[in-house]
């Protein structure tokens, strides 16, 4: 189908999806987990097909991304049974307030009416897109890469069958098959027809969206993520911390790609960092001062400014915290940023100071995430200021008005 078309469809059924009661809502998307663990077989094989196209083409950590099992295809359906039980955000009042000359003003939370996606290769983005859209009254267009197109497609027809089952226009949710530039840029053009634009995925689709959406595009970050390892800290956590961020799944945007280290502890705790990332095999891009106490390769000009999504890790010795917090502000995605120290004001100091959207202590930046933040699943994660920021959940993706109810009050 032609992304115009998918588009004036979108544009058709958006005040329909507005109208839906949470009842409908939410049978909806209890029929649509279902379908996708019912449809599991053909889920799977067309997964297999994007696999075998993939090898040789991407790295191993992004087939890991791309991958689907059952336990996966489980873990997608039950991300959406959790978002059927979420609080509904629409028709919420936000606020009352009455006035002087008696108009009794409610601000009241709508939808936001069609929200697109461009995304890269991550199959389970598209259940959790479109689970989030539906229970927040938007239609929606997904737009996947390459990659994971048949995985896509498989898992949208599995739900449409369930919104048809339900009786519900299957053009709620849509998935754009032309995985060219071209079916991008129509989107980022939409004016008239797409109400929010995601772009989900690497710096490049990111900053193509940012530049040249005419329609209103939220930046989700790519996850330059830093830990600070403080002169405080307790070693084994901090080394517990640090292979957890870095190594627990390395292909996504919350996982570790900088390690800083207070010089203080420097000499001590590098070899326990090292020895410890030795398991899972992690190359690391030392600069000068860790160069001397751990082997590993030189840094390069770039190493501090990649997201590596790969078993990759950058490690600097740094004076004190304020280096630390210096560096992170050049160097920073603003995405996720943690410390690791028993010093009550270093934390105080790094939360106050680091200008990221999920700022830690003593934890992971692998918890960056909706599920994990109580959100249900997430459509995004938002490192711009206006707006949404960090995980986005159901609220991030609708909008406002004021209703205002009088008795005949005119301004004089």
């Amino acid at each position: 189908m032609l992304t115009s078309d998918i588009l004036k469809n979108a544009k058709a059924v958006k005040t329909q999806a507005s109208m839906l009661t949470t009842q409908q809502k939410n049978d909806a998307l209890c029929a649509m987990a279902d379908a996708l663990e019912k449809d599991s077989d053909a889920i799977l094989a067309a997964n297999k097909e994007d696999i075998d196209a993939a090898k040789g083409t991407v790295s191993d950590v992004m087939l890991d991304r791309l991958l689907l099992t059952e336990s996966r295809i489980k873990g997608m359906a039950d991300g959406i049974r959790t978002a059927a039980k979420l609080p509904d955000p629409i028709g919420e009042i936000e606020a009352e307030v009455k006035l002087e000359n008696g108009l009794i003003i409610h601000k009241i939370r709508v939808p936001m009416g069609v929200v697109a996606m461009i995304y890269e290769s991550r199959p389970n983005v598209t259940s959790d897109a479109a689970a989030l859209c539906l229970k927040s009254g938007n239609a929606c267009i997904l737009r996947g890469g390459k990659e994971a197109i048949r995985s896509g497609m498989a898992i949208v027809a599995a739900m449409q069958k369930a919104l048809a089952a339900e009786n519900l226009p299957k053009t709620l949710i849509q998935l754009v098959d032309d995985t060219t530039r071209n079916s991008a840029n129509e989107l980022m053009k939409a004016r008239g027809y797409v109400d929010l634009l995601i772009p989900r995925g690497g710096a490049g689709l990111i900053r193509a969206c940012v530049d040249n959406a005419t329609v209103p595009c939220i930046e989700t970050g790519t996850g330059i993520c830093h830990i600070y390892v403080d002169k405080a800290a307790d070693l084994t956590k901090a080394a517990d911390i640090v292979y957890n961020a870095k190594t627990s799944r390395p292909s996504v945007c919350n996982a570790a790609e900088v390690c800083l280290v207070h010089e203080g502890i420097a000499s001590e705790f590098l070899p326990i960092l090292a020895e410890k990332l030795a398991q899972k095999k992690v190359r690391l891009r030392l600069d000068a001062r860790a160069a001397e106490i751990i082997s590993g390769e030189k840094a390069g000009e770039n190493d501090f400014d990649t997201e590596f999504l790969d078993f990759v890790m950058a490690v600097a010795v740094v004076d004190d915290e304020s280096a630390a917090i210096e560096h992170i502000a050049q160097h920073s995605t603003h995405h996720s940023d943690a410390i690791v120290t028993e010093d009550s004001a270093a934390a105080h100091m790094f939360t106050a100071m680091v200008d990221s959207a999920a700022v830690y202590v003593n934890a992971s930046t692998r918890f960056t995430d909706g599920g994990e933040f109580g959100l249900g699943c997430e459509i995004g994660i938002s490192t711009q200021k206006l707006g949404a920021r960090g995980p986005m959940g159901l609220k991030e993706i609708t909008s406002y008005k004021y209703v205002i109810h009088g008795d005949g009050q005119i301004r004089v």
